[in-house]
């Protein structure tokens, strides 16, 4: 048993359904175009025309890194979920990873900001959890012991090597640093870093909060209802940075990442002022295709007459003043 077990995502997948997803589903002919994968509320969205993975690389901005040191809040998209948030006089780095590769998963596009100098500009680093997108060692040694570190409950022991000072927060419980605020926030995913501990450690998102406006980033989640009360207890959201990929096949993902159009939804129920899209087009994790989790966003905002200054799909190394 998990010390989180019942926090975590249900129904949990098994390798049974890793199975079915990877070997079954294909030799039977069902996949991502399957009846139940659609929600039947979603607007329409024909794939037609999605460029096909082999040639896609996701739009990428030459960044030199002096939205680092500048005064102004700004926002940079470092790929998958990494962003660098200067906000407060601070800089927070979430979900650090500069990996190139996982396995047979290659990386679509080189990250968006060097690593050295943001991890010497960087105060504070945020980490939603323990999957080894999200939490990579090999990055993280480069940030070593300078930044503070705030983390979920468990996921202390994992970054001990480091010898830095971590900070181990529960769901709604918040740390002060400098003047800013930092929460962890629930989100509905889970945890595993080996096949023995999962649900050890827990997860969840972050609300940053200064006299210069508050940050959201609500690490891997699947849609739920949680999302009402982090508006409720956090009314003034101006910035949440929301998952918009690894969502095929629905039967699988659905308990635990959001499609395009549920993080669309999470952002009306956070009634924040901008979506900042993230986790897409860096990793391809699941099966749909790398171009069509933004395309599939725009769609969702067309249709519901959103102003695009509202939702935010941003480049890799691209900055944006808050």
């Amino acid at each position: 048993m998990g010390r989180f077990d019942e926090r975590a995502t249900k129904p949990a997948r098994d390798l049974g359904d890793i199975l079915r997803w990877r070997f079954l589903d294909p030799l039977t002919g069902r996949g991502i175009r399957e009846p139940e994968a659609w929600d039947s509320e979603l607007p329409p969205f024909d794939r037609d025309g999605v460029p096909e993975d082999a040639s896609f690389t996701t739009p990428r901005r030459e960044n030199d890194g002096r939205c680092l040191a500048d005064t102004k809040p700004s926002l940079t998209w470092v790929g998958h979920a990494t962003f660098a948030l200067r906000l407060g006089g601070l800089v927070s780095v979430f979900d650090p990873i500069w990996r190139r590769g996982f396995g047979p998963r290659r990386r679509h596009s080189e990250p968006g900001l060097q690593l050295e100098p943001t991890a010497q500009a960087t105060d504070v680093v945020l980490v939603s959890h323990n999957h080894f997108d999200h939490l990579d060692m090999g990055s993280l040694k480069a940030f070593g012991d300078k930044p503070l570190y705030i983390v979920p409950l468990g996921n202390a022991q994992t970054l001990a090597e480091l010898g830095a000072n971590v900070v181990e927060l529960d769901w709604w419980q918040g740390h002060e640093h400098q003047g800013v605020r930092y929460t962890l926030v629930p989100a509905r995913h889970w945890s595993m870093r080996m096949p023995w501990t999962r649900n050890q450690a827990l997860w969840g998102g972050f609300v940053v909060e200064s006299e210069q406006g508050v940050a959201y980033h609500s690490g891997d989640t699947a849609y739920f209802e949680g999302f009402r009360e982090i508006a409720q207890r956090f009314p003034r959201i101006d910035w949440a940075m929301l998952p918009i990929g690894a969502y095929d096949p629905r039967w699988f993902m659905r308990p635990q990442h959001m499609c395009p159009e549920e993080a669309g939804r999470a952002f009306l129920d956070l009634q924040a002022k901008h979506l900042v899209a993230m986790h897409w087009g860096t990793f391809k994790l699941t099966d749909e295709k790398l171009a069509e989790p933004p395309l599939r966003l725009r769609h969702w905002a067309q249709s519901r007459g959103l102003d695009d200054n509202s939702v935010w799909i941003m480049d890799v190394g691209e900055t944006r003043e808050l």
